[in-house]
């Protein structure tokens, strides 16, 4: 390789990596290997986890569930306290990766909301209390209740609202509909347990699913 041809070649990888790390910048409360590890060998799991995902749990635990959820859809509610269960029952155990899906008014506010939180390290107190305040802000696309639960939790509404539109938000919400669209998500919430789709939505299921991929990952 002639040096002319080196310095072109260096200069390319180095514009790539640059565009790269603009793409998304990963909040300092979320370590980036929290999400990149899919515990499972499944070829969807490029698609299923992804560094910039919200990670609840252990980050190297050896069962990744990955939870695909609409903080305005009233399944996604009913589930959120059995997987609170879930990840207390195993707390070294099971990580819980959240991947965003956009299907109802007032979705997307309540995510970048979220996202902002994130930010101000107030990820899981926020995402509980909107949860709960949800039958109150379910159809208002503005979702003031939403943000009112949000500022009893601690959320800076100020900063909030100037983070939630930073494009890098902008580019998370298009690569989780990417991947939503790509993993075949029609509704929500829709579990993977170690790149393994679940096939009932019930508590027990995703409980047994579990528990067979935490004794699978003992052997």
């Amino acid at each position: 390789m002639n040096r002319r041809l080196l310095v072109i070649s260096i200069s390319v990888v180095s514009i790539a990596i640059f565009a790269f790390a603009a793409f998304y910048t990963r909040p300092a409360d979320v370590p980036a290997r929290g999400a990149a590890q899919s515990g499972t060998d499944s070829p969807r799991a490029a698609t299923l986890v992804r560094f910039h995902s919200p990670v609840i749990g252990q980050f190297d635990a050896p069962v990744t569930v990955v939870e695909f959820f609409d903080p305005s859809c009233e399944g996604c509610r009913a589930f959120y306290p059995y997987v609170k269960q879930i990840l207390s029952k195993y707390p070294n155990d099971v990580r819980v990766v959240m991947r965003y899906v956009l299907f109802h008014k007032g979705s997307e506010e309540t995510v970048r909301m979220l996202e902002a939180a994130r930010r101000q390290g107030l990820f899981e107190p926020v995402l509980e209390a909107i949860l709960e305040a949800q039958p109150e802000w379910h159809d208002d696309p503005e979702v003031a209740a939403a943000w009112r639960a949000a500022v009893q939790a601690g959320l800076d509404e100020k900063k909030a609202r100037g983070d939630m539109h930073d494009p890098a938000i902008s580019a998370l919400i298009r690569a989780d509909e990417a991947d939503a669209n790509a993993a075949g998500i029609k509704g929500t919430p829709t579990f993977f347990v170690n790149g393994t789709r679940l096939g009932k939505l019930t508590p027990q299921d995703l409980s047994a699913a579990i528990e067979h991929a935490r004794q699978g990952s003992k052997k």
